[in-house]
């Protein structure tokens, strides 16, 4: 603990002498990826449990914790890659491709990321919680080192990796995850990450490249992995549907029937972001696509309006 305390301060010092270094760490965390962990506090929302202070903190410190190990999976993503970012149009620009950060430095920052998180969770969050994070931390260094590169597993892992988000929001607010909700959001996280998935083959296509680099897809996988990306989903709306009818929303809302007006909002933004995708559009990943794009936002909006219309 006392190195790892060591490496911490060491990295601080040097971001009060190079303001530069600040930009270059914020970059290499991939701090705008945290936008994804919001997805913490998804059960707290749904369960109605916005007036819970001590569970509103919990998701907060939660949502950093998650946050933090996050980023220093990220650093230890790009060290694994780094010649294959190299190669890459765009990932060639972040800062250990690039050589804006050494090895050395991104080790020490992938350590440093990793000791934060640890604190919080030691200091503030249930057990449960912690095994959760456990998880997730074994799931995504297997993904960054081995699963990435298996066809249709990674696709899953990553679908994993979502619903584990929420799993983990639900033990950090004390509230029970919905199997409604663990269904829908697993099929469409699935469509996500076909979605990645395809718009990296696009990308690939337009370089006139064989393969994606570090992956097991080929161009002539496109067709396959839109058609199954958006088949499940258009399943996660069907499942939403299903849920809509189920005996928690009769007891949650007051107007349930109302709730029957975010399906075709679903269904919209699905085809939206493959549309997209399929014109070429999409070049983050959907989450982060989906948090910088107005049609995304409108549609947040309405689905937030209509919930809160038949509460």
């Amino acid at each position: 603990m006392a190195s790892l305390q060591r490496n911490l301060i060491s990295i601080l010092q040097a971001m009060q002498t190079s303001p530069s270094l600040i930009s270059t760490i914020v970059k290499q965390i991939r701090m705008y990826q945290w936008v994804k962990n919001l997805l913490i506090f998804i059960p707290l929302l749904l369960a109605h449990k916005t007036g819970d202070s001590n569970a509103i903190v919990q998701c907060v410190i939660g949502f950093f914790a998650l946050s933090f190990l996050a980023s220093s999976v990220y650093v230890l993503n790009d060290i694994a890659d780094v010649e294959h970012d190299r190669a890459h149009p765009r990932k060639r620009y972040r800062p250990l491709a690039s050589g804006a950060l050494s090895i050395s430095q991104a080790w020490i920052l992938m350590l440093s990321m990793l000791s934060i998180s640890s604190l919080l969770c030691f200091l503030y969050m249930p057990l449960n919680f912690v095994a959760w994070l456990c998880v997730y931390a074994c799931a995504t260094t297997l993904y960054s080192f081995v699963l990435k590169r298996i066809v249709l597993v990674d696709v899953i892992t990553l679908a994993g990796l979502y619903s584990l988000r929420m799993a983990a929001g639900g033990v950090a607010a004390g509230v029970e995850v919905s199997p409604w909700l663990l269904g829908f959001s697993l099929f469409l996280f699935i469509s996500l990450a076909f979605l990645k998935r395809y718009a990296e083959l696009r990308d690939m296509t337009e370089r006139e490249m064989p393969t994606v680099a570090g992956r097991g897809y080929h161009e002539r996988d496109a067709n396959f992995v839109m058609m199954a990306g958006t088949a499940l989903g258009f399943v996660a709306v069907l499942i939403f549907t299903l849920y809509v009818n189920g005996p928690q929303v009769q007891q949650l809302y007051s107007h349930p029937s109302r709730m029957w007006f975010i399906c075709p909002c679903l269904i919209y933004w699905v085809s939206h972001l493959w549309l997209t995708a399929y014109r070429g559009g999409m070049y983050d990943d959907p989450i982060v696509f989906a948090a910088r794009d107005y049609p995304s936002w409108i549609v947040g909006g309405l689905v937030v309006l209509i919930a809160i219309s038949a509460t």
